[in-house]
């Protein structure tokens, strides 16, 4: 089935073609419905009190809602949240500067819980370190220093809060979009632009190909393959799929039948998973990057991290899909791991700070390369894969973007030519 992966991602792609999605993200703050209370929550900000002398609310096509909260002035954005479980509370937010950085303060209860800069344009996320038990609670946003200047406004911009249920033993999944996950700690390899890469799923793999980075199955390798790969001067990605449950994995047998959806167009026994349940998928995941880690591995490739943009059985939006994926760049880094963002090109602009480099398919061949344009400003890599065109057409393009391109047998096997 691996040796598929290729074909199926497509297939998904044109299945939804290029839609452009208006996401209405839902109020869910009761926790009510038992499938649903252990999952990642989200209140769009647009939704709280405001008055007109703290700030507005504004349209804002990058926010997951199409509308964002705009703190500028004095006094507190407020929403009283009705909680049935333990959470962890996690603003998603962007700065505009004006003679300085604007700094966000969040409130729990009437007392200062969190007082952090926000200070690029792109969505970040500011954890609050203590978690919120079950019950009532007041949540308070404002710009701590608001400034008026000369052609300026000092403001915060506010996307959504996020709320991460903590795991039953006690011990909180990773939240999504930590404070840590907005750069790779020090330490994390970053592949640079222009690294050289090979992408196999197949086994065993070919090792002596000239490529910088290889890409390859986390299960079907073991760390010899890896120590092995790191003596000739390779980095090591490991890929999983992060979305969607695999029969025949080691760890098939941990998925409860309540996570599992539809099955992936072409793949009946390949189905997607519920991503709102991190306090199933997440120790899942955590396990695998624990693996990845231990085999040696220097980063993942998470695979199947849109499935709110395909039919997955479940009514999943653009806000559940970014937590999920922020709370996997979270794991990766809290284990000393890199990790790629894989297609999901509706959300990079969102995604970006999180990830350390992004891997896409297809991207010349259904001009979408553009939209990986984040990552490149960033100073990240981005590695594509073409099946269908020759290199001759796409090579130019992508030496000029600064894209790692190379062409692929849809099986995903050694053959490749690079650019």
């Amino acid at each position: 089935m691996l040796a598929h992966r290729a074909r199926k991602s497509r297939a998904r792609a044109r299945a939804r073609g290029r839609l452009s999605f208006s996401f209405v993200a839902s109020l869910l703050v009761a926790l009510v419905a038992p499938a649903a209370a252990s999952a990642a929550q989200t209140v769009q900000a647009e939704g709280m009190d405001v008055s007109k002398r703290t700030g507005k609310v504004v349209k804002d096509k990058q926010a997951a809602g199409k509308r964002a909260l705009v703190l500028t002035g004095k006094g507190q954005a407020r929403k009283t949240l009705r909680l049935r479980k333990k959470v962890r509370l996690i603003v998603v937010a962007r700065g505009q500067r004006c003679k300085g950085t604007p700094q966000l303060e969040v409130a729990v209860d009437g007392r200062r819980a969190l007082a952090q800069k926000v200070a690029g344009r792109r969505w970040t996320s500011r954890a609050v370190p203590r978690a919120l038990p079950a019950g009532r609670h007041k949540i308070s946003l404002r710009i701590a220093n608001p400034k008026r200047g000369r052609g300026c406004k000092r403001a915060v911009r506010v996307d959504s809060l996020a709320l991460v249920p903590i795991r039953a033993a006690g011990q909180p999944v990773t939240p999504p979009n930590s404070p840590q996950t907005q750069h790779a700690p020090a330490g994390i390899w970053r592949p640079a632009p222009g690294t050289t890469w090979q992408w196999q799923l197949t086994t065993p793999v070919d090792q002596s190909v000239e490529a910088q980075m290889y890409d390859i199955d986390l299960f079907n390798n073991d760390a010899s393959v890896v120590s092995a790969l790191h003596a000739k001067g390779r980095k090591v990605v490991c890929y999983f799929s992060a979305g969607s449950y695999e029969p025949g994995r080691p760890d098939s047998g941990e998925f409860p039948a309540d996570v599992l959806g539809s099955a992936l167009e072409g793949w009946p026994d390949e189905r997607w998973l519920d991503v709102r349940r991190l306090d199933v998928l997440g120790p899942i995941m955590e396990r695998r990057m624990d693996l990845c880690k231990a085999k040696g591995f220097d980063g993942v490739e998470p695979d199947n991290v849109d499935g709110y943009s395909n039919s997955s059985g479940f009514p999943l939006t653009a806000a559940d899909q970014l937590a999920y994926n922020r709370f996997l760049a979270a794991a990766a880094h809290a284990r000393g791991l890199s990790i790629a963002l894989k297609n999901d090109l509706d959300q990079v602009a969102q995604l970006e700070p999180d990830f350390d480099f992004a891997i896409n398919e297809q991207c010349f061949e259904y001009g979408e390369c553009a939209m990986l344009q984040p990552f490149i400003a960033a100073g990240k890599a981005v590695f594509n894969a073409e099946y269908t065109m020759d290199t001759s057409s796409f090579c130019a393009q992508a030496k000029a973007q600064g894209i790692s391109a190379i062409r692929k047998n849809l099986d995903l096997d050694a053959t490749r030519q690079a650019c």
